[in-house]
């Protein structure tokens, strides 16, 4: 694959999220917006890049390769933020934590724990659905070699603060997957109205915070799991066992009925 041009073009300043995502109505509305999305110039060109390169085994897909909204019911009571999409997996498939090995990990859990009505998530429209929660990154666009720069994470934030304006009524438990996830949410649960302590969370598999609301409205619980990659889920730092046990104590937190 060409590497990237030093500079892109800077889009309209009306298209930002800043911009568009308080405008929306209800989190349909924000979802159809986040997949036209184009304000990070560097992570439009390499979601499309790669698209047209493709992986080997994916050669004969038509890629997505547009932002990833947001999954699952609009009246969640948990909620789970990752990093980013994956090149190859929502990339591709136009679903979060889909078509990657991190996702049938994920998806395989909530199934076990009869939050998901079934074990594998393969494509956008595939007729998966989620029990009580939603999944969400903090950036949209997949980044080269998954690392989105603070500037881009900073851009895409209105998107996921505006997710979780609309979920408010409703959350009571969010899992961060992973540290960069963990650091990311801590500002966007603070515009989303709760009150991030002082000092902040340490983020560390098992890590649990309770978030007092900053008006009127019930707590949230944060956890922090480690990030079901590879990484983690190959090597024996990330078990299984400790994938469900933690899904587990979350989704109790929110009010959940697990398995």
């Amino acid at each position: 694959m060409e590497p990237l041009p030093a500079s892109f073009p800077e889009p309209p300043a009306d298209s930002s999220p800043a911009v568009l995502a308080p405008r929306v109505r209800d989190l349909a509305e924000l979802d159809e917006l986040v997949v036209d999305c184009r304000a990070c110039p560097r992570l439009v060109a390499w979601r499309e890049e790669t698209a047209l390169v493709k992986r080997r085994a994916f050669r004969e897909q038509e890629y997505w390769a547009r932002p990833i909204p947001g999954f699952g019911p609009r009246d969640a009571r948990l909620v789970l933020v990752g990093l980013a999409p994956a090149a190859h997996g929502a990339n591709r498939t136009g679903r979060i934590f889909t078509g990657d090995p991190s996702g049938d990990v994920l998806y395989a859990s909530l199934h076990r724990l009869g939050l998901a009505n079934r074990p594998e998530s393969t494509w956008h429209g595939d007729g998966l659905r989620l029990h009580g929660v939603r999944i969400t990154d903090p950036v949209r666009c997949a980044p080269p070699e998954n690392k989105p720069t603070n500037a881009e994470r900073d851009t895409c934030r209105p998107w996921i603060v505006r997710e979780f304006d609309e979920l408010r009524p409703t959350v009571r438990a969010v899992v961060a997957l992973g540290g960069f996830a963990w650091q990311a949410v801590l500002p966007v649960l603070a515009a989303a109205g709760w009150r991030v302590p002082r000092p902040k969370p340490v983020f560390g598999h098992g890590a649990h915070a309770v978030l007092p609301a900053t008006g009127d409205g019930p707590e949230l619980h944060l956890f922090g799991c480690f990030h079901v990659s590879p990484r983690n889920t190959y090597t024996g730092r990330l078990t299984l066992p400790m994938v469900d046990d933690l899904l587990r104590t979350a989704a109790v937190a929110a009010g959940l009925d697990p398995a």
